[in-house]
C-alpha cells in the first residue's frame, strides 16, 4: 500500500474490487500541430459488466471511440507504470497500440523522452498533496507526466500520422466516480515558451456536506507555480460566457489569469460507481491565453496555447457563484 501510495502513477487498484475505476489519460500532439490524439487506458469494475477499455479521441474532428475487452485482458506491472489491455501497452516511456475494432484500427508505437514530473515529498506524494492519504473519496487524481517529447508514429485507419519532435501529457484519476460537476483545463503546446498548464475545479464530497476543490499548476522552463486548496490558494473569478471560460486563481504569492476559448468536442465515456455510464464532452483543441502575475503587479509569465483540453459542466460555474 505504501508503495502504490507514493506511485500514484501505477494501478492502485484490485480486480476485486466493485464500484471502481482507474483510468490514464495520454494525450498526444503532432509536432507539427495538424494532429491531436487522446488515448484513455482504463477500467471499469462493477458487478453485472466488468471490464477494461480504451477510449480514443481525434481532437481535430472530435470522433471518439469506446473499445471494450474482456477484464483478463487487462494486466499491469506491480512496481512501475506499465498497464496492458489486449495486445496494447501503455507506460511512462511510451505506447504501443494495437486496437482492431469497427471504426477504428490503430496500431505503432510512439517513445517519450525528457518526461516533467509532478513535485511531491514525503507529506505530499503528488497533486493531491495530503489529500493522498486520506481514504474513501469518491475521485483521486495524479499527474503522471506534466511534459515530454514524443518520438514514433502511427497507423490510424488508412493514414500514417508522425508524431516525431510532438508534445505529450500524461494524468489519472480512480475511485467510485467522477465528482457531480467540474472543470479541467490542460494544455503544453504554447507558442512561445516551453510550459504547462493544467486546472481542475470540482466539487467534492466530504463528511456529507461539499467543498470546493482546486488542483492546478503552471510549469514555465523548470519552474512550478502552483495552486491548490491545500496550499491555501483561491478561486478569484470563474464565470462563462458562450464558449468563452475565465478563471481567475490566487496563490499567497502569484495571480494566475486565464482565458478559455472551447473549440469542437467530442463525447467521452465518465465513470459513476464504476460504471462508465455517464457521457461528458470534451475538446482537445481549445485555445488558451495565460497570465501570470506577481504580488506587485508585474508579469513574470504571458503566453498563448493551442490544442488545450478542456471538460467544463456548467453546474460548476453556479456552484462558484455561491462560493465566491
Amino acid at each position: 500500500m505504501a508503495l502504490k501510495l507514493y506511485k500514484p502513477e501505477v494501478f492502485q487498484g484490485s480486480l476485486k474490487s466493485r464500484n471502481y475505476f482507474e483510468g490514464w489519460y495520454f494525450k498526444q500532439v503532432s509536432g507539427n500541430g495538424e494532429q491531436v490524439y487522446s488515448f484513455i487506458p482504463g477500467i471499469s469494475l462493477t458487478k453485472d459488466d466488468p471490464h477494461a477499455f480504451i477510449q480514443v479521441i481525434n481532437g481535430i474532428t472530435g470522433i471518439t471511440h469506446y473499445i471494450q475487452y474482456d477484464i483478463k485482458q487487462f494486466s499491469w506491472n506491480k512496481k512501475w507504470f506499465e498497464v496492458k489491455i489486449g495486445s496494447s501497452v501503455f507506460s511512462d516511456e511510451g505506447i504501443q497500440l494495437d486496437i482492431n475494432s469497427d471504426g477504428i484500427q490503430v496500431s505503432g508505437q510512439i517513445d517519450f523522452s525528457g518526461n516533467v514530473h509532478y513535485p511531491s515529498g514525503l507529506f505530499s506524494p503528488g497533486i493531491m498533496g495530503w489529500y493522498s492519504f486520506v481514504p474513501f473519496m469518491e475521485c483521486k487524481h495524479a499527474v503522471v507526466s506534466v511534459s515530454h517529447q514524443l518520438n514514433g508514429s502511427l497507423r490510424i485507419n488508412e493514414s500514417h500520422v508522425d508524431f516525431n519532435l510532438g508534445k505529450g501529457y500524461i494524468e489519472k484519476d480512480w475511485g467510485t466516480s467522477f465528482p457531480k460537476a467540474w472543470l479541467w483545463l490542460q494544455c503544453n503546446t504554447f507558442i512561445h515558451s516551453n510550459a504547462s498548464l493544467m486546472i481542475s475545479v470540482a466539487d467534492i464530497p466530504w463528511l456529507g456536506s461539499y467543498f470546493l476543490g482546486l488542483i492546478a499548476f503552471l510549469y514555465v522552463d523548470g519552474r512550478f507555480f502552483l495552486f491548490n486548496t491545500y496550499g491555501k490558494s483561491t478561486i478569484q473569478n470563474l464565470e462563462k460566457e458562450g464558449n468563452n471560460i475565465h478563471v481567475e486563481l490566487m496563490s499567497r504569492q502569484y495571480t494566475l489569469i486565464v482565458d478559455v476559448k472551447k473549440n469542437l468536442t467530442g463525447v467521452l465515456k465518465a465513470p459513476k460507481l464504476g460504471s462508465m455510464s455517464r457521457h461528458i464532452k470534451e475538446s482537445v483543441d481549445s485555445e488558451v491565453s495565460v497570465c501570470l502575475l506577481d504580488k506587485s503587479g508585474d508579469i513574470v509569465f504571458k503566453d498563448e496555447g493551442h490544442h488545450a483540453g478542456l471538460e467544463e459542466m456548467d453546474a460548476i460555474f453556479g456552484y462558484l457563484k455561491k462560493q465566491i
